[in-house]
């Protein structure tokens, strides 16, 4: 009768060792895991440019706070850049605290002002922010929130539609 024939079992030789893993089959597991932690440490490393893009967005956000703040208490709130980070004056002319940059090293290309109402259409702004050798514009045409501006846009930043 076939070794393979239903009914039969596997017969072990008495001197064969447990079960257990080959070397091969442990150097293959160990490469496997080598290679997707290696992806996943590419993954979550972020580049200068999303880091640019996260401080534009958190900058966004705080502009478009701060000029809400103005129109609803009819007080003009001013922006402006302050070492290493920025800093609103409210109408009083007392500055809050700082807000330093989440990135060390992100700059404001201009050292200029902004005026953030309290009329509900203001002129056209931009604010350039550099960090190394990336830049982004954050802008409102006046009348639009602010926004993170792709480059070689240029309607948002002069005030003309697209």
């Amino acid at each position: 009768m076939p070794m393979w024939a239903p009914g039969n079992r596997s017969r072990r030789c008495p001197q064969a060792a447990p079960g257990g893993f080959t070397l091969l089959e442990l150097l293959l597991v160990v490469a496997l895991i080598a290679v997707a932690s290696a992806g996943v440490a590419f993954s979550l490393r972020e580049s200068g440019e999303q880091l640019l893009e996260r401080e534009a967005l958190r900058l966004v956000a705080r502009l478009d706070a701060a000029r809400a703040q103005s129109r609803a208490s009819g007080n003009a709130i001013v922006w402006r850049p302050d070492g290493d980070g920025y800093v609103f004056i409210g109408s009083a002319g007392s500055p809050e605290a700082p807000i330093p940059w989440l990135e060390p090293g992100t700059r404001v290309r201009d050292d200029k002002r902004l005026v953030l109402g309290p009329e509900p259409i203001i002129g056209a702004q931009t604010i350039e922010l550099v960090l190394g050798d990336r830049s982004l514009r954050v802008a409102t045409d006046g009348l639009r929130p602010f926004a993170v501006v792709p480059e070689g846009d240029r309607a948002i930043a002069d005030g003309s539609q697209p």
